[in-house]
């Protein structure tokens, strides 16, 4: 399994414009190919969204195959689904999210009131509901601002099963302060739902590889070669090398291992889960 282009997304729930000059906690896209291999600064997700669409284009036209990372959740652990949606389908709860989630072109947007919405539903069948983590001066009392949830109360899991692989990503359900890849995840599932509309799109591992292939990514996996190598931005430099372990793998004829993971159709998986040791060996 090879591609000819291989992007991966650093992504961003924030709630503001970052600045006009490339800093860290922000969105990049580091994208590698056969010629070159350059990282592009989007200062909101809209930008952001518009370039993968053009390059999703771009592949198609040329005839070429594409995947696209992006660092952050794409499902949540078995059952929240069937219990949100009524189907037990991490695409229901996408579509779901991307019927509610209002995220404005200047990066404003509700995630917080609807993960709100969202612990309401759940508490009007087990008293309280699985997300937490806000600004104290949001005054949302169906979300905590810290932890104070017993996930065995609630019938799901803390982390999903690839989270055992990975143990440094943060829950799905934590939506605040440093790593909260649940901020992320909620407003970066309407994208792939958006992304997902197109017959030419697969996202993996809910589909098979083709040749346009979406997957989540964990850009920490290397993180020993991010942090030898002397770029400032340290979020610029794991898109670049993470891009650029998983072109040189498919070149070399070995990225099919890392598509080969137990079934996990509603939670998701991570590409590369398991195989750090050989993302890294395949950087310089």
């Amino acid at each position: 399994m090879r591609f000819d282009r291989v992007i991966v997304a650093d992504w961003s729930a924030a709630s503001s414009l970052s600045p006009a000059r490339p800093s860290a906690d922000a969105i990049w896209l580091g994208s590698v190919d056969a010629v070159a291999a350059q990282s592009s600064y989007h200062r909101s997700r809209a930008s952001a969204e518009a370039a993968l669409t053009q390059a999703i284009d771009s592949a198609l036209t040329a005839g070429q195959s594409l995947l696209i990372g992006c660092d952050f959740p794409m499902g949540y652990p078995k059952g929240f689904a069937a219990r949100l949606t009524g189907t037990a389908s991490a695409r229901a709860v996408w579509g779901w999210l991307a019927d509610r989630i209002q995220d404005a072109p200047d990066n404003r947007n509700n995630r917080f009131q609807i993960a709100a919405q969202i612990n309401r539903h759940f508490a009007s069948l087990l008293s309280k509901g699985p997300f937490w983590g806000r600004p104290a001066m949001l005054d949302l009392p169906d979300l905590p601002a810290t932890k104070s949830i017993n996930y065995n109360d609630l019938h799901l899991s803390e982390r999903r099963a690839v989270e055992t692989l990975v143990p440094r990503a943060q829950p799905v359900w934590k939506l605040y302060t440093t790593g909260a890849a649940g901020s992320q995840g909620l407003i970066g599932q309407p994208m792939i739902h958006r992304l997902a509309q197109r017959p030419d799109v697969a996202v993996w591992p809910f589909d098979p590889p083709a040749q346009i292939t979406l997957a989540e990514v964990y850009p920490s996996l290397i993180a020993p070669a991010v942090t030898a190598d002397p770029a400032p931005i340290k979020d610029e430099t794991q898109v670049r090398l993470l891009a650029r372990a998983l072109f040189t793998l498919g070149q070399q004829d070995h990225l099919t291992a890392l598509f080969d993971t137990p079934s996990c159709a509603e939670q998701g998986w991570i590409l590369g889960a398991g195989h750090a040791a050989t993302l890294l060996a395949a950087l310089p």
